[in-house]
This record gives C-alpha cells, structure tokens and sequence, in this order.
C-alpha cells in the first residue's frame, strides 16, 4: 500500500485492521483509535479517494490501495487550507475527532468544491464531535469552499 505518498510492504495477520496498521506499525498517531466499530468516525482516513472508517478496514483489503492520513495532508511545515481554517474559525476543541473531519471535509470538496451547507452535514454526518456542536465545522469548511 501506499501511504500519504510513501509505499509500504508489510505482513499481517488476516485480521489486522487498517487502523492498527496505520497507528501502530507506521506510527502514524493522528489517525485516532475512539469506538472502533465504525460508529464515531474518528478513524476516518481517505483509501482511493474516498473516506473510510479503517477501523472497519482490514488491512489486507488496502492492498494496493492509496491511503492518506492526516499527517500526509500538510505539505511540510504548511498546513492544508482545511487544517489552517478549522483553526481560524475554532473548530477544534479537544482535537479528537479533528483529523477524520478534516479528511471527510476534504474528501467531499475533492469531489464537490462549492457543497451546501446541507451537503456539508450529510458529509460529516458519520464524525461525532462532542466539543463543538457542528456550526463551527461546517463553517470551516464553507470557508475553504469559498477560497476555491
């Protein structure tokens, strides 16, 4: 599989998941590990393009596959635009359910740059956050859809 931009070859167990590929043998820590069953989105990453919970993933499914965390999505030290507006608008508290929000949020403007507002909560609607109430999200991302 290739990760954010960089090919990996690993053996696992057949029922090794994506998410404990991911976290624990690439250490690639943003990727948070909340209910694992598919039901908070916090394990949000993009596989080929589409936002997957890779806690319901089996790794050997993502063979071959491209996969972009949210360590992958900043180009060195410059943030993505998504990253840099959920700061700006505070749409982050705790963080925890930050980095598959962003990944969702940037899968549908990948898809769809200039979403309603209504597309925007069916978007995230799989990510629970229980910090922010949404307005904040939706507005971070309104304002990336703006920039484009």
């Amino acid at each position: 599989m290739i990760v954010n931009g960089q090919p990996y070859r690993l053996e696992v167990e057949p029922r090794t998941t994506l998410l404990t590929v991911i976290r624990h043998s690439l250490g690639l820590t943003g990727t948070k590990a909340g209910c694992e069953k598919g039901e908070c989105g916090t394990c949000t990453v993009i596989m080929d393009n589409r936002p997957v919970n890779c806690c319901l993933v089996l790794a050997v499914e993502a063979d071959g596959s491209e996969i972009l965390t949210i360590e992958g999505l900043a180009t060195g030290e410059e943030l993505h635009s998504l990253q840099k507006s959920f700061v700006e608008m505070g749409a982050i508290q705790c963080g925890f359910c930050t980095p598959g929000m962003i990944l969702v949020a940037k899968a549908l403007l990948d898809k769809n740059p200039k979403p309603t507002e209504g597309e925007i909560r069916q978007a995230i609607a799989g990510n629970l956050c229980r910090c922010t109430g949404y307005d904040k999200i939706v507005k971070a991302i309104q304002k990336v859809s703006d920039w484009r």
